[in-house]
């Protein structure tokens, strides 16, 4: 009788000690960064759906640049080859480069659209003006479900690296999550030059 007294002590005085160290709060605030993350993902891949409508509703209206055109597809195909899985939330190279291909893929959409209203028939095409309404939409909706994650990553990274949650951390392997960088923060830091003068 004693021995099962003391044996429900110890598991009660453990439970105890694991609601104070922090462990449910892991528990939660890493479901919250996966939930966020997918939200991310979710919203890249509309993205990349998108990107064959605007490709064909392009070519068929204008004699449009093929260079632009290629680098589009190219960059989509880079962005939705690569595999991500739970785990690439804790690797940071992978997360990395991820995140790279993703730029890219942003990237060659900027292009695209600045040198599409150089064609006057493309931009009064009904069907490209409701795509790019899409893809604007779909850039806010990135823009959101990034910053939810970056709020996530930072309630738990800040859990992560907090006395006493470091040790409770150290002991279930639960270590520091990757977040977004900018790959061109020097460029994107400098003041946008803005020029009225007809050349």
């Amino acid at each position: 009788m004693t021995s099962r007294f003391l044996s429900w002590s110890l598991m009660g005085a453990f439970a105890l000690l694991l609601s104070g160290c922090g462990y449910n709060n892991f528990q939660s605030l890493d479901e919250q960064t996966k939930s966020a993350w997918s939200e991310v993902l979710n919203q890249y891949q509309r993205r990349a759906d998108l990107v064959p409508n605007i490709v064909a509703t392009v070519k068929g209206e204008a004699a449009f640049e093929q260079e632009t055109l290629t680098k589009v597809v190219e960059a989509r195909a880079k962005a939705t080859s690569i595999q991500v899985t739970p785990e690439t939330l804790n690797d940071p190279a992978a997360f990395s480069k991820f995140q790279a291909a993703q730029g890219e893929l942003g990237s060659a959409l900027s292009r695209l659209m600045v040198v599409s209203e150089r064609y006057p028939d493309l931009k009064a095409n009904q069907g490209f003006r409701d795509l790019r309404v899409q893809l604007e939409g779909t850039e806010n909706r990135i823009t959101v479900a990034r910053n939810r994650y970056i709020q996530s990553v930072q309630e738990y990274n800040v859990l992560t690296r907090s006395f006493p949650n470091n040790i409770t951390a150290m002991i279930f392997g639960y270590s520091v999550k990757p977040t977004f960088a900018v790959a061109n923060e020097a460029q994107i830091s400098a003041p946008p030059v803005v020029d009225f003068n007809k050349k």
